[in-house]
């Protein structure tokens, strides 16, 4: 038997986190098992699904790199498929014409709440014979008994017929429901495992009775615990971006949102990073936690922050340019930017906190923070400042080795200690009192700004009387 999973969003929204996990489960389960990854859009709910919704489930996938074998499928392609099965059902006597209209059924329902019933369909067009020239939805007949759901993750689950009601499958428009679709879809697609959310566990005993009625074989099914905010309620936007391409946008390398994801409801012993290819060798359903998953904002950016500091320079300049440009800067074409980025990679935990780190190199006119000034830039720091202009002016090259001995110099010559000069020369030419290395951030400046950034300084000081 050949492994077949499948995604299959809804497109009424971007690409959400418990949607990217479910999607990355059921890609490592397939490549484990040198299987396939079908991705299916169910967009039968025409007023609500968008082709921008669309395009941002694809642009989330490929981001992601979770590359599918087959598919897109589009539910709203398949509707002749569908009505050609519920036909099949209507024949053999497992679904039958409902001829009740849509106020019916709410005042119906609103009667059993009322009454303190169940609001269910109380099948009372299943035995009737005449067929009056009426609209009418196709109803699947749910018999008497239970089914239990043998889950892979949540283990067994009994579900009582009685709790169940007679299931729209076929709207009076001829447009299928989910229920159904989702049974002829995954039957005549031949998934093998359906992984998906536990929201879904209540539909399960449903869609395996349209199983067994079309004689198809059952799925393998596994329900994944759904992802909670930190206050343990749903995940939602309070709780920080829900949206994948938000986590692009906000400086996040794929990898470290995959290995995040995995780790949220999956484990593997005490290991905490993954990447993608021991993610698949690794994964394993018995190891899918049963309880919910908490996000931690926290533990995606730790993540972030190490595979920045395993990346190279070059790969780190590369996906700060657009964080870069939203600030204004071209730094693209600026021939110190691998310097540059090298000087604050390391402490980087976004490319976007690469690019505003980095962001004072490319400034032409330095803003001093008020209170760094008025402590650093002092007449006791004038001299030093001005000795160290003139040990730079004659350096023919200005890397770090370069300037550090001309700090030494002036810090010989004057008698100081190392953080007399290096705290006024730093909110000299960065504005503030935190920022790389001193003598790596003069020479990734560049020998022209940085004689001009102290020499402002040394005006500055002098205004100041």
């Amino acid at each position: 038997m050949t492994v077949k999973t499948r995604f299959a969003p809804s497109p009424t929204g971007y690409l959400h986190i418990g949607g990217a996990r479910t999607a990355l489960f059921n890609y490592l389960y397939a490549r484990k098992h040198k299987g396939k990854f079908v991705l299916r859009i169910e967009d039968t709910d025409a007023e609500r699904s968008t082709e921008a919704s669309i395009q941002a489930i694809l642009d989330g996938m490929e981001w992601l790199g979770l590359e599918y074998d087959e598919g897109p499928f589009y539910q709203s392609k398949r509707y002749d498929l569908y009505r050609e099965y519920a036909d099949k059902l209507l024949k053999k006597g497992d679904a039958y014409k409902c001829y009740c209209t849509a106020e019916e059924l709410e005042e119906r329902r609103k009667q059993a709440l009322k009454e303190g019933r169940p609001p269910k369909y109380d099948g009372r067009c299943r035995e009737r014979t005449d067929s009056p020239a009426l609209p009418f939805a196709l109803r699947f007949k749910v018999g008497p008994g239970k089914t239990v759901v043998d889950d892979a993750v949540k283990g067994k689950t009994a579900f009582e017929h009685s709790d169940i009601e007679d299931v729209i499958i076929l709207r009076s428009d001829t447009t299928p429901t989910y229920n159904f679709c989702v049974v002829v879809d995954d039957a005549t697609m031949g998934i093998t495992h359906v992984i998906r959310g536990d929201d879904h566990l209540n539909n399960t005993p449903k869609q395996m009775l349209m199983y067994d009625a079309l004689g198809f074989p059952l799925p393998v099914f596994a329900h994944l615990p759904m992802i909670l905010g930190s206050d343990k309620t749903r995940l939602s936007k309070r709780h920080g971006a829900t949206s994948v391409t938000a986590y692009r946008d906000m400086g996040y390398l794929p990898e470290a949102l995959i290995n995040y994801l995995a780790r949220l409801g999956w484990s593997h012993g005490d290991e905490e990073i993954f990447t993608l290819q021991s993610l698949i060798e690794k994964f394993t359903l018995e190891n899918v936690g049963k309880s919910s998953g908490v996000f931690n904002p926290e533990k995606l950016i730790w993540l972030n922050h190490h595979y920045i500091k395993e990346s190279s320079v070059e790969s780190v300049a590369k996906h700060a340019l657009p964080h870069f440009k939203e600030l204004g800067i071209d730094a693209e074409h600026d021939p110190r930017l691998l310097q540059i980025v090298k000087t604050v990679k390391e402490k980087s935990r976004t490319f976007k906190e690469t690019a505003e780190s980095a962001a004072f190199y490319f400034a032409t006119e330095i803003k001093y923070d008020e209170k760094a000034a008025t402590k650093f830039l002092t007449k006791a720091s004038l001299e030093p400042i001005e000795a160290l202009i003139e040990a730079l002016k004659p350096l023919a090259s200005f890397d770090e080795p370069s300037v550090e001995a001309a700090f030494k110099g002036v810090i010989e010559a004057k008698g100081i200690k190392l953080v007399a000069l290096a705290q006024p020369v730093r909110v000299a030419v960065t504005g503030n009192t935190v920022s790389p290395g001193i003598h790596e951030t003069l020479s990734a400046l560049g020998k022209e700004r940085t004689l001009e950034r102290l020499t402002k300084a040394a005006e500055h000081i002098r205004k100041q009387g």
